[in-house]
């Protein structure tokens, strides 16, 4: 197994505090007896006890083992380990017989096949209790919602938030919580600047969109059902989509990640596009909190020769990644001027009502200063405002005022740039 890069370690790490510890501790003289084989990589770190830490990463997980009391996977040490195993400075070795049984009973346990299911009767009973509850839960919101529409909304804002709190509780318990996310954020935007009232109806309109749509399932293409079904909370099998997805081949270029972190959950967004066939793909990765996210199958700005099989939807985005060669370079990507890129964002919205968020890849933008934040501009003057909050320090470094190629990830909120290309050298924003 080759050296990973820097960039797919830090990606591993559960905060930014345990990137900043770990790059303290990946230096030569923090470590003895460390050693690395294609498949493992191990160390001894000394630390205030008298003992020094015994730490081990299994590359094929990854998967750690460190006899240090932190709570945080991976651990400072494991990280450190393997920010120095990434400079190349962990020489190969022969492994320890703790290393040796640790990573041989990792690989001894029976791997579990992806959509298996033990009972499947049971399994379709379940199925069925769950969507009785989410029929009856989204009967019970498109009530509030006619109640709404015939009381009208003005002074709503005296009652919304405790509202629709309750009925985004209600959804979780109904088992639709894709739903619930939605009214969640409608919650949110109750009071939350001038244009409020706007930001809660639009809102309002998609949740009763999907309520409608759930409604008329039978009647709706399979593609389009199937992705209302996935707006609601229902999820598709990773077997079902390594077996009947479609399956797409090509040199994928990564655009960039997007992660998010929270107290419960972290997700990461990696968005590719196909260099022949132009296809988006979305690639979505999910870690408990504290817990580290899989290695990144390159660094933004590379290609990914491989096969996406994509999840069913009316529009497949969502895939999943078969990696058929190592990825290698690529030069600046083609971009669009800023009305094209909303022009495929439209489009987008066509197949998706609920779409959220499009990758657009901007050819010849320069930041500028826009109102109280910032903007990219093209050569036709037209502008795309970015995120608020967003920080453009480093953008602004590497353009200096002249025209760059950039790939962000767009939603209503505006622009969040990913990475930006001067000349064929990618920059991760």
């Amino acid at each position: 197994m080759g050296l990973w890069d820097v960039e797919q370690v830090v990606g591993l790490a559960p905060d930014a505090a345990s990137v900043k510890a770990g790059q303290g501790l990946a230096r030569g003289e923090k470590w003895s007896g460390a050693g690395a084989t294609d498949r493992a990589v191990w160390g001894l770190c000394q630390g205030s006890g008298k003992q020094p830490y015994q730490t081990g990463v299994d590359l094929s997980g990854p998967a750690y083992k460190c006899s240090c009391p932190s709570r945080k996977f991976p651990c400072k040490h494991a990280l450190g380990l393997l920010l120095l195993w990434a400079k190349g400075e962990v020489p190969p070795a022969d492994e320890p017989d703790w290393v040796q049984t640790w990573v041989s009973q990792r690989a001894e346990r029976p791997e579990r096949k992806p959509g298996e299911v033990a009972d499947p009767v049971a399994a379709q009973e379940r199925a069925a209790r769950r969507a009785d509850r989410v029929s009856a839960g989204l009967a019970e919101l498109a009530g509030w919602l006619d109640d709404q529409v015939r009381q009208g909304l003005g002074g709503f804002d005296q009652r919304a938030y405790a509202e629709l709190s309750r009925l985004a509780a209600r959804m979780v318990d109904a088992q639709a919580p894709g739903v619930a996310g939605a009214v969640r954020r409608a919650a949110a935007a109750v009071g939350r600047g001038h244009g409020w009232p706007g930001e809660l109806l639009e809102e309002l309109s998609l949740i009763h969109l999907v309520v409608a749509a759930h409604g008329r399932l039978a009647d709706l293409p399979p593609s389009l059902a199937d992705t209302v079904q996935s707006r609601i909370g229902w999820t598709t099998e990773t077997a079902r989509v390594v077996a009947d997805g479609e399956k797409v081949e090509d040199d994928w270029l990564m655009l960039g990640r997007v992660v998010e972190p929270d107290e419960r959950l972290t997700v990461r967004r990696v968005w590719l596009r196909g260099a022949t066939t132009g296809r988006i793909g979305l690639i979505l990765t999910f870690a408990a909190a504290g817990r580290p996210l899989d290695p990144l199958p390159a660094r933004p700005g590379e290609y990914v020769p491989g096969a996406l099989s994509f999840y069913p939807g009316a529009l497949p985005m969502r895939a999943l990644l078969t990696q058929t060669d190592p990825r290698r370079p690529a030069s600046r990507p083609a971009g669009h001027t800023v009305r094209q890129a909303l022009a495929s964002y439209v489009e987008s919205l066509a197949a998706d009502p609920w779409n959220e968020r499009w990758p657009l890849v901007l050819r010849d933008v320069r930041p500028a200063p826009y109102g109280e934040g910032w903007a990219l501009v093209d050569s036709d003057g037209d502008g795309l405002e970015l995120l608020p909050g967003w920080d453009p320090l480093k953008l602004l470094a590497v353009s200096a005022g002249d025209p760059v190629t950039v790939a962000g990830e767009w939603n209503r909120a505006g622009l969040r740039p990913m990475t930006c290309w001067r000349d064929d050298r990618p920059v991760i924003l």
